[in-house]
């Protein structure tokens, strides 16, 4: 372990997953507060950086990013900290929110378009199984017992043929949902260097021998992370996701880990009424903010990124947009 992976406090700030984007093709920066993924804008000299779940801002770190932006002649900084709370934010750490707020707009930064939800879901890990168990709710309860008695079998199962039938119901999980996924080469590039790491574990769920259900987790320090999963449409009836997210939870636990985050939250969507099942914490972020380090091209880039939008949300209502798998 590197001296960055020491301080670091989620996985996609670790040199494991500077390797993968370097790898990936991105400009990588490793600074003494976590790693800059650096994006060229087309058709210019200029780029954007990316610094997604780093530290709480303080003032030097943000002195320090705005050097290194006019340095790498970047436009603006997308900060996104991995500083959150439990909602409702009130008493001392509502001050402490609005403090780290006024912090970031004396240093000219603005609320940014968000990369992760700014809410997500929390699992405490520290109760005993059967404590965990009955704060589910009643249906959510019901329905492990069902996968249970329908025979679904959650193992982990980190092995090329697993990993394959991953990808496999990736692809029919973004044919069904028609939402924008990652490439096939990227899933894999991805998987290679975080299961060598230790971070990545693949979770296979099994019925009559086949399996229909598949979720990557992360692992890092004390926390269990939820970043991925597809599954088919067979079988729906014997709920395996629900006996699948019971037995990461118990995994998690096994592994020692304190926290089990879901990787975000979007309210009204049906895989957060899921979720919720299972009774965890909301804990809401400091937010997205973007560092502005050259303020003329920062406000072409928005007009840009106004009509962009529009344009990616008709692309994935065609449909089209599951091709990119």
């Amino acid at each position: 372990m590197n001296n960055l992976d020491q301080i670091v406090t989620h996985p996609l700030q670790t040199s494991f997953w500077g390797e993968f984007r370097k790898s990936w093709g991105n400009e990588v920066l490793e600074t003494k507060y976590g790693i800059l993924t650096l994006h060229k804008l087309p058709l210019t000299n200029y780029k954007i950086g990316m610094f997604i779940k780093g530290p709480e801002p303080n003032q030097p770190m943000l002195t320090d990013l705005k050097e290194i932006g006019r340095k790498y002649k970047l436009v603006f900084i997308k900060l996104e900290p991995n500083v959150g709370w439990e909602f409702p934010i009130s008493g001392p750490k509502s001050s402490i929110k609005s403090k780290l707020i006024k912090l970031l707009k004396q240093n000219g930064a603005v609320q940014g378009k968000t990369l992760f939800t700014p809410t997500t879901f929390q699992i405490d890990l520290s109760p005993s199984e059967e404590e965990l168990m009955k704060g589910f709710s009643s249906k959510t309860r019901y329905n492990i017992r069902l996968a249970e008695r329908k025979g679904v079998i959650v193992k982990e199962n980190g092995s090329d043929k697993a990993f394959s039938k991953y990808l496999e119901l990736t692809r029919e999980t973004v044919g069904r949902q028609g939402f924008f996924a990652h490439t096939e080469k990227y899933h894999r590039l991805m998987w290679n260097i975080l299961k060598k790491a230790g971070i990545a574990r693949l979770m296979v769920a099994t019925y009559q021998g086949e399996i229909i259900t598949t979720w990557i987790l992360f692992a890092w320090k004390d926390f269990l992370y939820y970043p991925y999963g597809a599954s088919t449409e067979k079988h729906k009836e014997v709920m395996a996701n629900n006996l699948m997210m019971w037995e990461a939870i118990k995994f998690g636990k096994k592994l020692g880990l304190t926290t089990f985050d879901l990787w975000g939250r979007e309210e009204g969507k049906g895989f957060t009424k899921f979720k919720e099942g299972f009774s965890p914490k909301v804990i809401e972020f400091l937010g997205t903010w973007d560092l502005i380090i050259n303020k003329p091209l920062y406000m072409i880039y928005k007009i840009a990124e106004y009509i962009r939008w529009p344009v990616l949300k008709l692309f994935a209502a065609s449909g089209l947009s599951k091709h990119r798998f």
